[in-house]
């Protein structure tokens, strides 16, 4: 079919004031009454997405390859949007897997050739802000972010534009053109008759992309509950019913993914179903398995009560939040007290942990925001190094996470464990904007896929062309703030040049592999490798293949030790006169950090 014009009216209700929601069966009711072929449908990013509706979609254009959809990140059931060839265009800033640890998925190897759909990549602030400007009527959003030199702004003329910074010219503004989706699907806690939705913090863009859509927002919830139950909490309408077309309930609407709801209404959380999730995870890697994922969990359910059906009632009831941590999470024979030596990656987040405290130790840090990975494991370790030593700093995560004291053995960064004990729950906005962009003493912890000897870092494609994921947030990171990135060194990491730049180097201040820290006194200089600690097996290296000394280290480990030929760029990285000896990792510095990962995630 033709793509219909991005504004017209609805075919669902007549032009003239806005009557109250469409209250539908379910969500693939809701989906097939208001959506059309060519539409350009949103997925709102908190961190409930708004799965059964996602599904719904899936079903209704299967094959169609006719939609565009925008969300921040494509990972775990969304999925299912390359899988039922219902997408010909995806705006987001994320495409790949996030738990257990971020990854590459299968389906996407050839992304960056318009295979299974196209890609529109934006680092997650400056997508937020462009949904923004949408909502607020603007013209154009500003940004620190999308800087000239690096590839994430590159085939986007007709989305930004540059302007001279009227404090710093050489570095300019960004001008971003407004992100206006024609439908926003949005999944909420609770809703009144009306169209009045509730959830609960933290919310990711919040309601920017509700305001931002041209029609408005197709919304399910976990129950529709009397108006009066509502109008006795105004604080927590976070979509307002004049914005809302259509509603319908959908119990675990969000599911693989977790629901807070602070008990709202009598409506209880839920959890991220972690095997759900490792199911998909290993499905992906088989086009045969993959296809037997998505008939049975999306092309082949015929509503969204038969989909709470296949999951079983034990399974549902597995996943009721709040409650206390399973005794099964714990990871059988797992070393929790520090025996035994560490693992590679053990002693590389130990390195990266105290490097971290050594920086704000030594230039006053209040805010750490952790990247996801062995990033931020690193950060929460240097934050429970620091508070022993009394000094307390802020650890924030990029949906609205602030202020974060993780729980032990729960290792994903999103998790709503970790949101019930922080002490502020917010959005993306207030955290990579405010508690990053506008505050000099925050400290950006970031992990790389390659990172060349000017700290620029790719986390997007491959030299062969295979995709990565993406930036997520860590574009807009290292725009904006001083940043230590944690990543482990080997020569096909650490590369003379990369294939893709995805985040600029210039204000890294620290890079750590599992061998030492290199550091350089400013921006353009040459890092160097300021501390030593031998490398340990791994990666099938056996003790025999190890580098003898930080020199072989540099030459064997890395691809730093020599400049590209004929390219401008930074310095080759070299080992530091005044190298100083790291001391082994102790003993509590392992058991704390297996007491965080007793799964052995990260080991």
């Amino acid at each position: 079919m033709t793509a219909l014009p991005e504004h017209r009216p609805s075919p669902a209700r007549p032009d003239g004031p806005r009557p109250a929601p469409h209250l539908a069966a379910g969500p693939d009711d809701l989906v097939r009454r208001f959506v059309r072929e060519g539409d350009h449908v949103h997925a709102a990013a908190t961190m409930s997405r708004p799965n059964a509706l996602m599904n719904a979609v899936c079903r209704a254009f299967a094959g169609t390859r006719s939609l565009t959809v925008s969300t921040t990140a494509v990972h775990s059931s969304a999925h299912a949007l390359a899988l039922s060839g219902a997408v010909r265009k995806v705006i987001t800033g994320f495409v790949g897997d996030t738990y257990p640890s971020p990854r590459p998925n299968r389906l996407y190897r050839d992304l960056a050739r318009g295979n299974p759909f196209e890609i529109e990549m934006w680092s997650l602030l400056s997508y937020t802000q462009r949904l923004m400007a949408g909502a607020l009527g603007q013209p154009f959003a500003t940004t620190g972010s999308m800087l000239a030199e690096t590839d994430l702004a590159h085939g986007k003329e007709g989305s930004l534009h540059r302007v001279p910074h009227p404090e710093d010219p050489e570095r300019g503004v960004t001008l971003l053109s407004p992100l206006r989706p024609r439908f926003t699907l949005f999944h909420g806690v609770c809703a009144d008759r009306r169209g009045n939705v509730v959830a609960c913090p933290p919310l990711g863009e919040g309601a920017w992309a509700a305001y931002a859509a041209t029609e408005g927002v197709l919304a399910s919830v976990e129950a529709i509950v009397d108006d009066e139950v509502i109008a006795a909490m105004p604080d927590r309408v976070v979509i307002p019913a004049g914005r809302v077309l259509g509603l319908c309930e959908a119990p675990l609407g969000a599911h693989p993914q977790s629901l807070r709801t602070a008990g709202l209404a009598g409506v209880g959380g839920y959890l991220d179903d972690y095997a759900f999730l490792t199911d998909i995870v290993a499905a992906c890697k088989d086009p045969g398995a993959a296809a037997d994922w998505y008939d049975t969990w999306v092309g082949g359910v015929e509503s969204h009560t038969d989909y709470l059906e296949r999951l079983g009632e034990e399974r549902r009831a597995s996943l009721a939040f709040p409650a206390p941590r399973s005794a099964a999470r714990e990871a059988p024979g797992a070393a929790a007290d520090g025996s035994g030596p560490p693992t590679e990656q053990e002693q590389l987040v130990v390195l990266g942990a105290r490097a971290i405290a050594d920086l704000v130790r030594e230039r006053g840090y209040d805010t750490l925001l952790a990247g996801i990975g062995t990033s931020h494991m690193a950060a929460w370790l240097a934050a429970r190094l620091l508070a022993d030593d009394g000094v307390h700093v802020q650890v924030a995560a990029e949906l609205g996470l602030q202020s974060m004291d993780p729980e032990p053995g729960d290792v994903f960064l999103f998790s709503q464990r970790h949101a019930e004990r922080s002490q502020m729950l917010a959005g993306v906005a207030e955290t990579l904007g405010g508690a990053v962009a506008a505050n000099p003493r925050c400290l950006g912890v970031l992990s790389a896929a390659e990172i060349d000897p000017a700290a620029n870092i790719n986390t997007t494609m491959l030299p062969d062309g295979r995709w990565i994921t993406g930036s997520g947030g860590a574009n807009d990171i290292a725009s904006s703030t001083d940043c230590v990135v944690v990543a482990l060194a080997s020569a096909r990491r650490y590369v003379p040049k990369l294939t893709h730049l995805t985040s600029p180097g210039l204000r890294v201040r620290d890079v750590v592999s599992q061998f030492g820290r290199f550091s350089r006194p400013g921006p353009g200089a040459g890092f160097e490798l300021t501390s030593w600690l031998p490398p340990v097996p791994g990666r099938g290296r056996t003790a025999q293949d190890l580098p003898d000394g930080p020199r072989a280290a540099l030459r064997e480990l890395t691809g730093w030790s020599a400049p590209p030929s004929g390219a401008a760029s930074a310095p080759a990285a070299g080992v530091s006169p005044f190298l100083t000896e790291e001391k082994p990792v102790t003993t509590e510095e392992l058991a704390l950090l297996r007491t965080m990962d007793p799964e052995g995630f990260y080991r």
